[in-house]
């Protein structure tokens, strides 16, 4: 069960449109991909845009995402790429 850390880098966070891009993403996988931001207790489902949604993250926040499954690598490495990309606001 692969993880790794990230920091939020575009100015909005997670608005509505890179949560869609994350979620939309994450849905081509086969893996589970939970999020966690750092002082949550709670695991976010990543597939979930209500679940983003709710968070509330916000640029600088640093992000846990975990994922488990057939193509695990390939989804948290794709995921990670993604947020550093700032969702092409940045």
């Amino acid at each position: 069960m692969p993880s790794g850390v990230i920091t939020i880098r575009n100015e909005s966070g997670f608005h509505i449109r890179p949560a869609q891009l994350f979620t939309e993403k994450a849905a081509t996988y086969q893996s589970t991909i939970l999020l966690q931001p750092e002082g949550h207790s709670a695991q976010i489902d990543g597939k979930s845009i209500l679940g983003l949604m709710t968070l509330g993250l916000t640029k600088g926040t640093v992000l846990r995402i975990t994922t488990e499954g057939p193509d695990e690598a390939e989804a948290l490495d794709t995921l990670i790429k993604l947020v550093e990309s700032g969702f092409g606001e940045i």
